[in-house]
Order: C-alpha cells, then sequence, then structure tokens
C-alpha cells in the first residue's frame, strides 16, 4: 500500500496534463514509484484525459472519471480520496500547475519531522508577469510553449523558476502566512476529521474553497504548518476562472461572487 495518495483535480486540460503529470514521475521526483500513487480525477471536462495517457506514466498512476453536480473541484477531490489508498493524502486542485522537483521528498521529510503537518507549497505563474495581465498583453498558450521549451525543465524542474514570476497569492514570498496553496499534504486521518473539500462551494474552480482549506487547517491547534522551503508549482495557462482572468474594462474578475458565496457558507 503506497504511503502517499496524490490526487489532482483536471478540468478541460488536455494540453497541460501531461506536464504536470511527468512532475510527478519517480525520477523527476527522485522517489520510489511504490511509495506513492497518483490519481487524476478528471472533473466533468468537455474533451476529457485519455486514461491510457496517464497510465503511461507509470503503474502508480490511474485515472478517474468525475461527473461532478457542479462546476466545483470540491465533490472530485474528495471523491478520489475516498477511492485511494494512502495514510498521506496531497491535493492538487488545480491539474495545470507543474510540481517542482522536491516536493515529494520534503513532503516526507516534514512527515517525519512533525506529528500532523499540513504542508503547503508556493505559487508561481509561468513568464515574466503574472498571467491575467500576460493574457491582457497579448501573451498565448503558444508563447507559453516556447517558453517551456527554452529550458531543460523536464530533466530538472528547478530550470522553471527562470522562467516564471510569484504569484499574487503568494507575492509574500516563503517566510509568508500564505492565503492559499495549490498543492497541499495532510494525514488521511487529519482530512477525515476536517471534512475534506466543503461541497457547499460550487462555483468554478471552487470559488474560495481553497483559501477555506486552509484557514480551517490553520485553525487546528493540533496541526503543525509547514511551508516547503525552495519548492513551489508553476502554473499553465489554461483559461483558469480567477488565475486567467484578463484585467481589462470589460471583464469582471469573479471575486466578488466567489466572497458572496463564502459569505452564504
Amino acid at each position: 500500500m503506497p504511503r502517499l495518495t496524490v490526487v489532482v483535480n483536471f478540468f478541460d486540460m488536455v494540453r497541460e496534463a501531461p506536464r504536470t503529470l511527468h512532475s510527478l514521475t519517480p525520477g523527476y521526483q527522485g522517489v520510489d514509484a511504490a511509495d506513492y500513487e497518483v490519481v487524476a480525477v478528471d472533473n466533468g471536462s468537455r474533451r476529457p484525459l485519455d486514461p491510457a495517457m496517464v497510465a503511461s506514466f507509470g503503474p502508480n498512476f490511474r485515472h478517474v472519471a468525475f461527473e461532478p453536480e457542479w462546476p466545483s473541484p470540491a465533490a472530485a477531490l474528495n471523491h478520489a480520496v475516498a477511492h485511494s489508498d494512502g495514510a498521506r493524502v496531497m491535493l492538487c486542485i488545480d491539474g495545470a500547475r507543474i510540481l517542482s522537483p522536491g516536493i515529494l521528498r520534503s513532503t516526507d521529510r516534514a512527515f517525519r519531522a512533525f506529528d500532523n503537518p499540513f504542508v503547503y507549497t508556493l505559487g508561481m505563474h509561468l513568464g515574466r508577469q503574472v498571467q491575467n495581465q500576460a493574457i491582457a498583453a497579448g501573451w498565448t498558450q503558444a508563447d507559453e510553449d516556447a517558453l517551456l521549451r527554452s529550458v531543460d525543465w523536464e530533466d530538472d524542474g528547478y530550470e522553471l523558476y527562470r522562467i516564471a514570476t510569484v504569484a499574487p497569492s503568494s507575492k509574500e514570498g516563503f517566510f509568508s502566512d500564505l492565503a492559499e496553496s495549490n498543492c497541499v499534504a495532510l494525514s488521511r486521518a487529519q482530512y477525515e476529521r476536517m471534512g475534506g473539500y466543503d461541497e457547499a462551494f460550487r462555483s468554478p474552480g471552487g470559488g474560495l474553497v481553497n483559501l477555506d482549506v486552509m484557514n480551517r487547517a490553520r485553525l487546528d491547534p493540533s496541526v503543525d504548518p509547514v511551508m516547503l522551503l525552495g519548492e513551489a508549482t508553476f502554473h499553465q495557462m489554461h483559461g483558469g476562472v480567477a488565475t486567467n482572468s484578463a484585467r481589462n474594462p470589460d471583464e469582471v474578475h469573479p471575486f466578488g461572487a466567489f466572497a458572496a458565496e463564502y459569505e452564504r457558507i
């Protein structure tokens, strides 16, 4: 039985998923495949992931198709955790994020160092600008593809730092109290005590469900928050609800609707 289950949520990410899954392979992460499993949950994509593509990354990778009632990943993540085996769970709510190469090793060290860790990582955007600003200036997925080809990230994922900028949610850096993280890990027992992701968050992308999980974990006095220094996730452009919302006068950012939903909950 694997010690760790990594659940990655995907929605319409045929382009982005192979890169993200590559960043979870044993060779890239420097870990033993027998120690963890990767569950790629496809959350009602209009263009679903190919299960064979997921399985091609190794015997510890598997595909789960989930048909959501609402356009939120909360239920999909909870479903995938419930149908997995690891005593520890890592949740990647946004499958467009490439992981740096030390995340799995460092997470294992955190579990050995603390009784009840809640592990989290910094967020980065690929490109020289925050992505919604870059998109407004005309940056495209083709530009991003060329940028990724400019470094040997597949062999050394730390090269991604050379072509990325810090996400607004992580702008205070490694030694700050992040409001959210797109890659978190905790024990299955703690996940179940928290009730997993709150499925009352029904907005596209989950609204503020990610911030809610972070906040509830930190409010638990038994939890040891652990930031992984030197590690991060790197966001690819994919038309994300908030991250890739272009900042222009004709487009309303969804935060107001997300905040209203949070208040109702």
